[in-house]
């Protein structure tokens, strides 16, 4: 367990290769202007620009975020994200072809096409750094953190700190070097291979003995489990009974009415806005925006989750979980251990002794899928994968964690360029000198 066969270790390089190729073969164009590096000249056809963004949502924490959804509040649970789909409707049909049509290199630069006068302009600075900086480091610190968790689990060996440090250089050299042009089609290949990739693992593990297939699947689980909708009622709001998802009324009301488009999220604004703009704006035309933001919202709620969903499910079924207070109650002093193991704190020798036991590892299996029930997720792809597929499995986390993390990087940078150092620092350089300061920022 936790050691790569050649097969998967070529496979990851393979995968490493073809990304870095795509970048450069893009790097000369994408250095022209600031206009094909941050938005790809204003010529991308909808389906790269679509899938592009479906790709930068799907990043290495969302199978297991759905993982642990399922697994805490069944299917319904998902509908803690599915509700925003009522935001990305509107954003198709009212507002992406006005994105295209603004002509306009970032969101945050419709703040001074919108207002005027001084306000306008504070605006458009604080939005710049508040979100290229600040915002930006918190969503990739929790993408970061999602694969260094990741390679703890399929990875162990090495030190996955350092993994993820030199994947993300990997990443900050490559979509440097080629910009949007470069991210949008390196960010559509990953999105490709990482969704076969999650089909694969799918079929692979409902064929196991242990589950049989959907229809067993379906048996094996409560019927709480599977309910598509949340359960409303009158209990206290967002709680969950016995695995369901259970909304007061108010909740739900909140949830449907409220919720969607009163909360800011890259990716989920209503409207449009962050990298989703990004998109709309370096689309051909207007009607190229408009299927580019409809083929993403399809895929995004209604296509992508199921694979891991069904992974979800069957992870239910394979691998034993229980809840905190069950147990505490079968064993006080494991419990305890494992608190520290989880938590990375430093064991006394005793409890160093206890923690290489079997009967010890067998309960901590159990303790970590219950406190961290998205680890589930490649854990069965090390228990089910053979040579070559689990390489394989290990670049899709791999692609989802690069494509989020070099369209933040290119976005997030044409925040601080475009709106906050052509704007108040240096107004009047050439188009080069903004380009190499962009590559530099990312």
């Amino acid at each position: 367990m936790g050691e790569l066969a050649s097969l998967d270790i070529a496979v990851i390089i393979a995968f490493f290769l073809v990304i870095c190729g795509i970048a450069a073969y893009y790097s000369k164009q994408a250095g022209k202007d600031t206009g094909e590096f941050f938005l790809s000249g204003r010529n991308m056809p909808w389906y790269i620009a679509g899938t592009a963004m479906v790709a930068t949502t799907f990043a290495a924490d969302t199978p297991l975020a759905v993982t642990e959804l399922v697994a805490k509040n069944g299917i319904a649970g998902n509908w803690l994200w599915w509700n925003l789909a009522i935001g990305g409707m509107l954003t198709v049909f009212f507002f992406a072809k006005l994105w295209r049509r603004a002509n306009i290199l970032t969101d945050v630069e419709f703040v001074e096409l919108r207002y005027s006068g001084k306000s306008a302009a504070i605006l458009r600075g604080f939005r710049a750094i508040y979100l290229g900086l600040f915002m930006n480091a918190i969503v990739m610190g929790w993408v970061n953190k999602a694969m260094e968790k990741i390679f703890s689990v399929v990875i162990p060996t090495y030190d996955p700190f350092t993994l993820v440090v030199i994947t993300a250089l990997i990443i900050a050299v490559y979509s440097s070097a080629s910009g949007l042009l470069g991210t949008a089609r390196t960010d559509s290949f990953q999105f490709v291979f990482a969704m076969i990739g999650c089909i694969v693992l799918a079929v692979i593990i409902v064929q196991q003995p242990e589950v049989g297939s959907l229809t067993a699947l379906r048996e094996k689980l409560p019927e709480s489990t599977l309910e598509f909708f949340p359960t409303i009622g009158n209990f206290s709001a967002g709680s969950a009974l016995n695995g369901v998802f259970a909304l007061s009324v108010g909740a739900f009301i909140a949830h449907v009415g409220l919720q969607w488009w009163s909360s800011w999220y890259p990716g989920a604004d209503p409207g449009g806005g962050g990298y989703v703009a990004q998109r709309m704006m370096s689309a051909k035309d207007e009607k190229n925006s408009v299927f580019a933001t409809l083929w993403f919202t399809i895929a995004h709620y209604a296509v992508r989750p199921w694979p891991w969903i069904i992974v979800a499910l069957a992870a239910l079924v394979i691998l034993p979980r229980s809840t905190d207070e069950e147990l505490k109650f079968e064993n006080h002093q494991y419990y305890e251990i494992s608190q520290q193991v989880f938590n990375k704190g430093t064991l006394s020798s005793s409890d160093s002794e206890i923690a290489q036991t079997s009967e010890f590892k067998e309960y901590y299996n159990k303790y970590e899928n219950t406190v961290d029930p998205g680890l589930m997720y490649p854990k069965l792809m090390l228990m089910y994968l053979p040579a070559g597929l689990l390489g394989m499995l290990i670049a899709v986390f791999l692609a989802a964690y690069m494509s989020t993390i070099a369209s933040q990087l290119n976005w997030g940078t044409s925040y601080l360029i475009n709106d906050f150092y052509r704007r108040f620092i240096k107004r009047e350089a050439d188009e080069k000198h903004y380009v190499i300061m962009s590559r530099v920022g990312i």
